[in-house]
């Protein structure tokens, strides 16, 4: 099912990909012209590698963005969200081009940032840096368990890849060297990320303040690393992807050398094609460049037949969806669960189990810790709900998120799922001390469908991890955060450890929920409730 041959097709092939992405530059510049905001450089720096990605080897149907079988695509250098918008209107999304004329105006599909549930075609929101490629792990993540979960031989149900293009600014933030470590640890060799290497962020050339070994990091952490190859040659980025596809023993970056507003005379290779309009006289002299010959927002007929995806994405729906057909008829009761799980729908019998959790724990133990209180709710709810996968980061013995349900996730040297005796795979995630790796991986997890995370850690450390809380409550994904040790009644760590403002400066993140329970049958409900 993971097909590496090109999805071009012949009348496709008369248009030649520099063609393409040029058409994808003409598109960013004339959109942040028009409003007269965004990132222009970004897009027409990253065109190529794209047409190499969407054209040749990216698995998704514009007619059924949410086909459960597609590759998941990632633009964590979110501020370039003209790209995507960009890709999503040539292959045949329900984004025409009027919403690109009303590019970052309220109301329109083509928001500043890309924003999941928004716009078709989106997986999602991205704009804080670092975030996107530590989503695409938890993607992959999914990926990967519900494979070893679902898959039976002859039967592989669950195979895609997730691919991400990222930037400096990404590899700069902090919960990259989170992702890419947990990512390199659970050989996610699904994950594929484009590295738009290009030296440039909005204060300038990078080198004064960013001198890391980016291929060296990578390969540390147990990644494969292509590379660097001319990000500007379609052809070339092709066979990277390729050759990543075929590497089984971990994720894959593959650095492209690029030029920030490839295209435009005075304003490549500079900060000032980072964040703002190139301008009525550079956008002519881009034009004439590039030999574009066209009039703002006029995409040729020829070049749309080159880009369209529909009728190939319909055929690999199809393809799937006969293979899925036969699955179920050899495993009805598996291929039932998976449905169900996709859908995101809890089990017909759930409000009995949310009773019987209630007074199970309450039964075990009437006056204890609150978070004693979750364990003995989560014991009950973990045995009837396969689909919730926990955490915690490295405090698994004092926020008790784990139950005799959820025994700790384990891959071995080839990095497959270690299962017990009866064939099951671990259900709780070590994610280290990495707060905010792990809420960021656990959004991630719930974008992709078929789990519900859940994670601990103390209260106080809910600030390292915030920003991934809020993006959590943005995208109204269903993620559970377990906070612990939020009494003074626990003083002995001190002032550092022992926050009393925490639980209200959370309860001012819109579509958060807070709650605090004060005993076993509250937090029973609690759980039932998040749920």
């Amino acid at each position: 099912m993971s097909d590496t041959a090109s999805t071009l097709t012949p009348t496709a092939q008369a248009v030649s990909p520099q063609t393409q992405a040029n058409a994808i530059r003409a598109l960013a510049m004339d959109a942040v012209q028009a409003a007269n905001s965004g990132h222009p450089g970004a897009p027409m720096g990253m065109a190529d590698m794209a047409v190499a990605l969407w054209s040749r080897h990216l698995r998704h149907n514009p007619t059924n963005p949410q086909w459960a079988n597609r590759d998941r695509f990632v633009l964590s250098n979110g501020h370039g969200s003209m790209l995507i918008y960009a890709l999503l209107h040539l292959t045949g999304y329900k984004l025409p081009i009027g919403e690109l004329k009303n590019f970052r105006q309220l109301g329109s599909k083509t928001a500043g940032h890309p924003e999941v549930g928004h716009t078709p075609g989106v997986e999602t929101t991205t704009g804080p840096l670092g975030q996107g490629i530590t989503n695409a792990v938890g993607m992959a993540l999914a990926e990967k368990l519900l494979a070893s979960e679902f898959n039976r031989d002859g039967h592989a149900i669950v195979d895609h890849h997730t691919y991400v293009f990222l930037g400096d600014g990404c590899l700069m933030e902090g919960i990259s060297h989170e992702a890419i470590a947990l990512a390199g640890a659970w050989k996610l060799n699904k994950l594929i990320a484009l590295y738009d290497d290009n030296g440039i962020s909005i204060d300038g050339q990078v080198t004064p303040w960013f001198i890391d070994n980016t291929a060296l990091r990578f390969a540390a952490c147990g990644w494969n690393v292509i590379g660097p190859i001319d990000g500007h040659d379609a052809d070339a980025v092709d066979r990277a992807i390729s050759d990543a596809k075929n590497k089984a023993d971990g994720p894959t970056i593959v650095i492209c050398k690029t030029h920030i507003g490839k295209g435009s005379p005075n304003r490549a290779n500079t900060a000032k094609a980072h964040g703002e309009p190139l301008g009525a006289e550079e956008i002519k002299l881009t034009r004439e460049a590039l030999g574009w010959n066209h009039a703002p927002f006029a995409i040729p007929k020829d070049v749309y037949v080159a880009w369209d995806a529909k009728d190939a994405g319909k055929a690999m729906e199809a393809d799937w969806n006969a293979k899925f057909a036969a699955y179920k008829a050899a495993f009805p009761e598996l291929a039932k669960e998976f449905v169900r799980r996709m859908k995101g729908e809890l089990p017909k019998n759930f409000a009995q189990v949310a009773v019987d959790a209630a007074v199970a724990a309450h039964t075990k133990a009437e006056t204890v810790a609150s978070r004693k209180a979750s364990q003995l709710a989560l014991e009950t709810f973990t045995a009837a709900l396969p689909e919730l996968l926990g955490g915690s980061a490295d405090l698994t013995g004092s926020n008790l998120t784990n139950t005799k349900s959820t025994p700790a996730l384990r891959f071995n040297l080839a990095g497959d799922v270690v299962k017990n005796e009866q064939g099951q795979g671990g259900r709780h995630i070590n994610y280290g001390v990495r707060e905010f790796g792990m809420a960021a991986i656990m959004n991630g997890v719930a974008l992709h469908g078929g789990f519900i995370p859940y994670g601990g850690t103390f209260l106080t450390f809910s600030d390292y991890s915030r920003n991934a809380i809020r993006m959590a409550a943005l995208m109204k994904q269903r993620v559970i955060h377990v906070f612990t040790h939020d009494s003074i009644g626990l003083g002995e760590d001190g002032p550092t450890h022992q926050s009393v403002e925490h639980a209200a400066s959370l309860r001012l993140i819109p579509n958060l929920d807070v709650w605090r329970p004060a005993d076993t049958a509250e937090t029973a409900v609690a759980w039932a409730v998040a749920l």
